[in-house]
């Protein structure tokens, strides 16, 4: 470890000066630099080379368990935790895709309704303005959405339903909750 320092630094200041900061003699360093590699640290050199190239067939996608996984299905035979350590090594580190969802498009049978709030988001009273909203949520068993009613002037949800497809009765459901909690006096 002190060595390597040694290493890393001896451009920045004189290799006697590093030593004997470290408590290491000159010719101890130079020992450890001429050295030649021992077989572990030539089989990862080449098993790093390896895991590079499944990382990036992967475009980047998998850690260390996928690549260890891809490796030994190429008959290269190593431990998980040494290519989690390589891995770290190379600064190798998975990065998941974005789900982007697409909307499935609107219904052409449908009407646009007027904007009546003209982005006024500001309620004096409760029950004066609601605002509703779908949201779509990732679950083991598929997609899940979810519609909301949030009155404005209390910022609550007041009413909310779920089911596995966005349309017009999810949201006549979240409307209904909140007709049944809040009962307007004025719709």
């Amino acid at each position: 470890m002190r060595f390597q320092f040694v290493e890393e630094h001896r451009h920045l200041y004189p290799v006697k000066v590093l030593c004997e900061t470290l408590g290491v003699s000159v010719s101890a360093y130079y020992a450890w630099r001429d050295r030649p590699m021992c077989r572990h640290q030539r089989e990862d050199g080449q098993l790093a080379q390896q895991i590079q190239a499944a990382y990036q067939q992967s475009r980047g996608r998998y850690g260390s368990p996928r690549v260890h996984v891809e490796l030994h299905a190429q008959g290269i035979v190593c431990a998980h935790k040494r290519v989690a350590r390589l891995m770290r090594e190379l600064e190798l580190v998975a990065c998941q895709p974005r789900l982007r969802i697409t909307p499935g498009g609107r219904d052409p049978k449908a009407r646009l309704m007027p904007n009546h709030l003209d982005r006024n988001f500001t309620a004096t009273c409760l029950n004066e303005k609601w605002v509703g909203g779908i949201t779509a949520i990732w679950t083991y068993d598929g997609w899940l959405y979810l519609a909301t009613v949030l009155d404005l002037f209390s910022r609550r949800v007041v009413g909310w339903a779920m089911d596995i497809s966005a349309d017009e009765q999810l949201v006549e459901k979240a409307l209904c909750m909140a007709l049944l909690q809040r009962c307007p006096t004025v719709l």
